[in-house]
């Protein structure tokens, strides 16, 4: 005779879009150790620029690292870096990506519960994360906690435009081609967010991605009649967007 102990426990909301997250990710570890590898220079240069001066001794977290172009791109800068992630695939390739990089480590990890202390990092990046989160919100206060008293955040992800039916179009594009992908927050909702939060905006840089829809829906391993269903939401055969590069600091 069975109990209740032998049904299974349903997942709560947050359980089911870390699995959608997970199932989106894992498959496609390969596709995103490879744009890491190749991305890494160009935001190492960027991340230089951006968080000067820097002393070389600090100690960094790449939240929501995925295959670890962030923490890759600050190692050369910093004396620590440390990317967590949900997705274990993704964590596998970013470990064999810096396997020659002494100072750069990777442990599991939930954006919304970081397992380290209070005040742990003299600075806290997230790249490409805050789209897939359906209560952004509720990273921002977590990603602070982590870092030390007057250190930074780095926040660094794809804009929605100003005009809300362009918005939503861009999103419903996005989620047919991403089941991960929640909402594109616009450089209104950013800075809205870290005023909420009481981080003052020390730097900032928008830019301008060419992107091709055919690579782009290879890397969301489209296929068969849902890439053709996918493509007719594109923008186009090949589409701008822009990305937001915020520098930030807690206000103290």
């Amino acid at each position: 005779m069975s109990s209740k102990r032998d049904v299974p426990k349903k997942m709560g909301k947050s359980e089911e879009r870390k699995e959608v997250v997970r199932t989106r990710f894992a498959p496609a570890a390969g596709h995103f150790a490879a744009r890491a590898r190749e991305q890494a220079p160009r935001i190492s240069e960027r991340v230089a620029r951006l968080l000067a001066p820097l002393r070389g001794d600090e100690r960094a977290l790449d939240a929501g690292t995925g295959a670890g172009a962030l923490a890759l791109g600050l190692a050369p800068l910093v004396g620590e870096v440390v990317g967590c992630d949900i997705v274990s695939e993704l964590l596998a390739a970013a470990r064999k990506l810096a396997a020659d990089l002494p100072n750069v480590s990777f442990v599991a990890g939930d954006i919304f519960a970081l397992p380290f202390e209070t005040g742990s990092f003299d600075i806290v990046g997230t790249i490409r994360t805050l789209h897939h989160l359906e209560r952004p919100e509720k990273a921002i206060p977590e990603l602070m906690r982590v870092t030390r008293p007057n250190g930074r955040l780095l926040v660094i992800d794809q804009l929605a435009p100003l005009d809300p039916p362009r918005a939503m179009e861009i999103d419903r594009f996005e989620r047919a081609r991403d089941p991960s992908h929640a909402r594109t927050l616009s450089d209104q909702d950013m800075r809205g967010l870290f005023e909420m939060n009481g981080l003052t905006l020390l730097r900032q840089e928008v830019v301008s991605e060419l992107r091709n829809v055919e690579d782009f829906l290879d890397g969301a391993g489209c296929e068969g009649e849902e890439r053709e269903r996918v493509k007719r939401l594109a923008p186009g055969e090949t589409f701008e967007v822009e990305v937001g590069w915020y520098v930030l600091q807690l206000r103290v």
